[in-house]
């Protein structure tokens, strides 16, 4: 991403566990299709709804 971009103008998605907006960061840029969760609790939040 060109340096100077505002944040309104990043890319955002969605928590697939909580919903919350997330906007793309520097250290996702190579991951950033990947990316589904907001933080590591949201990820185990997950695991452990889909794991009986």
């Amino acid at each position: 991403m060109p340096r100077g971009v505002k944040k309104s103008h990043l890319p955002q998605k969605l928590c697939a566990a909580c919903g919350k907006p997330m906007i793309w960061r520097k250290r996702w840029e190579k991951v950033w299709e990947q990316i589904r969760f907001c933080s590591d609790a949201c990820r185990r939040k997950t695991r452990r709804v889909d794991v009986p």
